[in-house]
C-alpha cells in the first residue's frame, strides 16, 4: 500500500485545501469555527413548519458492521439491573442498562485525530498524541462545539433521478454542483453539508454486505469544493463516505485524510438521509436548521450522533 504523499493529485489537493494555523497554531476545532453565532441565527430562519426529521440508525446489535474493520463491534445491549428496589421491599424499582460499542459503529461523526498521515493529525500535530490509554490528546470529539448550523441537503441520487446511485460512483464537484442547483439552496460558509446517494437503502433493506461494498462516494475532488466553499462538516449516506474501491489504484481513504487532517473538518457516515430527502422534496426547499452534536466521548476519535432536521 502506498502513501498518498506519493500520488501527485493528493498532494496537490492537500497543498490547496490546507488549513493548519489557519485558526492559529493552538487550534483543535478546526471548520468548526466557521459556525459563528450569526451563522446559526441564519440557520434559526431556515425552521418554517417545525417538521423534524430524525437522522440515525437505530444502534443495536444487527447493526452495519459487518466485522471487517477490527473492533468496530456494533452495540452490544446488557441488562444491569432489572426492576432492582434498590432502597427496599416495595420502594420503586429500577432497570438499568450498559452498552459495548464502537464510537464509530453507527451513525457518527469521525473526528479530527481519527486518521494520520505522514506521521501528523491536524493543525501539524503528531500522530502519536493519540494514545493506547488517553485516546486523543488535542482535538478529541469532546471539544466539538454545540454543533448547530444550516444543513443544506445536496441530494446526489435525486437529482441524477436514481434512487440510488451505483455501487462504483464517484461523486464528483460536477454532480455535488448539480445537486446544489437542484435543491435550489447555494452552500455558503459555516453550513453542514448532507450528501446523499441512496446507498443506505442497501442497509435499511437488510443487505450489509452489499451496503459496504462496493459502495458509491466522495471524490478525490471533492474536498477542494468544500473548501471554496467554507462548508464546517460533511456526512453521507454511506459505511465509508469515500467510494470504495478506491478510485485511484492503491490510494486509501484520502478523503477522509484531505478532510480530516489537511482541512480540520468533520466527517459522518451511516446517515439516514432517505426520510430527508422525501421531506425536502415535498416542501421544496433543501435547506434547514440542524443539530449534530456529537456524544463527547473525551479523547474519542469519533462519536455517535443523532442528527435532527428541522425543516
Amino acid at each position: 500500500m502506498t502513501a498518498p504523499a506519493h500520488f501527485p493529485a493528493f498532494t496537490e489537493i492537500a497543498r490547496r485545501v490546507n488549513n493548519w494555523g489557519r485558526w492559529g497554531a493552538e487550534d483543535e476545532i478546526g471548520t468548526l469555527n466557521l459556525v459563528t453565532d450569526a451563522v446559526v441565527r441564519e440557520a434559526a430562519a431556515c425552521v418554517r413548519t417545525g417538521r423534524r426529521v430524525p437522522l440515525a440508525l437505530p444502534l443495536q446489535q444487527d447493526g452495519v458492521q459487518t466485522g471487517t474493520i477490527p473492533g468496530r463491534v456494533n452495540p452490544l445491549h446488557t441488562m444491569v439491573a432489572l426492576n432492582l428496589e434498590l432502597f427496599g421491599a416495595g420502594a420503586v424499582a429500577t432497570s438499568d442498562d450498559a452498552v459495548t460499542m464502537g464510537l464509530q459503529a453507527g451513525t457518527h461523526w469521525d473526528g479530527l485525530p481519527h486518521v494520520s498521515h505522514g506521521g501528523r493529525i491536524y493543525n501539524g500535530r503528531p500522530a502519536t498524541t493519540v494514545t493506547a490509554h488517553g485516546g486523543a490528546a488535542f482535538s478529541g470529539i469532546e471539544k466539538c462545539r454545540p454543533l448547530v448550523s444550516r444543513g443544506v441537503l445536496l441530494d446526489v441520487a435525486r437529482a441524477r433521478g436514481e434512487d440510488l446511485a451505483a455501487g462504483g460512483h464517484a461523486v464528483t464537484p460536477e454532480d455535488l454542483a448539480a445537486a446544489e442547483e437542484f435543491g435550489g439552496s447555494r452552500v455558503r460558509a459555516g453550513d453542514i453539508v448532507l450528501v446523499r446517494t441512496g446507498q443506505i437503502r442497501r442497509c435499511l433493506a437488510g443487505d450489509r454486505e452489499g451496503y459496504a461494498h462496493p459502495s458509491p462516494g466522495l471524490s478525490l475532488r471533492t474536498p477542494a469544493w468544500f473548501h471554496e466553499r467554507d462548508v464546517a462538516a460533511v456526512a453521507n449516506d454511506t459505511l465509508t463516505f469515500e467510494i470504495l474501491p478506491p478510485e485511484v489504484e492503491g490510494l486509501w481513504l484520502p478523503v477522509h485524510a484531505l478532510h480530516l487532517v489537511e482541512m480540520g473538518m468533520l466527517q459522518g457516515q451511516n446517515w439516514n438521509l432517505e426520510e430527508l430527502s422525501e421531506a425536502c422534496a415535498d416542501e421544496g426547499r433543501y435547506a434547514f436548521l440542524l443539530a449534530a452534536q456529537p456524544e463527547p466521548f473525551t479523547g474519542g476519535t469519533g462519536a455517535p450522533v443523532a442528527p435532527v432536521a428541522v425543516l
